[in-house]
């Protein structure tokens, strides 16, 4: 974990010198690793972060999506309010480091976006953070499948039937949009295989 720490260190320099941004740093790849996540893991923050540089030159300011990134999902119970209360927890931890005011309600707008996925045209921070989480909806099947069997082990205090009908709503809506994905590299390189990935789930859900 000592990689992340240092990538989230070297990431804050360049708006902070506050020498609590190490203790910040740990604490959140603390609460990336905390035992009940099966999905929302340090394994999906690694890849996020990696997806965003994929996609950073389509982003009007980077590093705005590359904190989002780091906050998306830093409060996670498989609640309603975990996107809002991962933003606020970046609003406190980066206002307290003395990041500008701008850049920090930047990122808080940009988490809140991923309740959604769907951000307004001509978002380009949005369209890169969004694109970057959805990313693995694309994954080769065999790992989309161990995928969505984690993100169901994480709703175990839901009923399995309210799940699937909460399942079948989301990929509905997937399916039903404009496209999975908003930047031209992600439709190029993601969308087909999402859109296969999609339907193959939907199917086994509603056959």
């Amino acid at each position: 974990m000592q990689d992340l720490v240092e990538s989230w260190a070297a990431l804050l320099s360049r708006y902070t010198d506050d020498p609590a941004v190490a203790e910040v740093g740990r604490d959140l790849v603390a609460s990336w690793s905390e035992a009940h996540r099966r999905y929302h893991s340090v394994e999906h923050l690694r890849d996020i972060l990696g997806h965003v540089e994929e996609l950073a030159e389509f982003a009007d300011d980077p590093d705005a999506v590359r904190l989002a990134a780091w906050y998306h999902d830093a409060v996670y119970a498989g609640l309603p309010d975990d996107e809002e209360r991962s933003a606020q927890l970046a609003e406190q931890d980066l206002t307290r480091l003395g990041v500008q005011p701008q850049l920090v309600d930047e990122v808080a707008r940009l988490i809140r976006l991923t309740i959604t996925h769907d951000p307004a045209p001509g978002d380009h921070n949005g369209e890169v953070l969004s694109d970057a989480d959805l990313a693995a909806l694309a994954a080769p099947r065999d790992r989309y499948e161990r995928n969505t069997a984690a993100i169901q082990a994480e709703y175990s205090h839901v009923p399995s039937e309210v799940f699937r009908r909460g399942r079948v709503q989301v990929l509905v809506a997937l399916l039903g949009g404009p496209g999975v994905f908003r930047t031209e590299y992600a439709r190029r390189e993601w969308e087909s295989s999402a859109q296969g990935n999609l339907r193959a789930e939907l199917a086994t859900l509603t056959g």
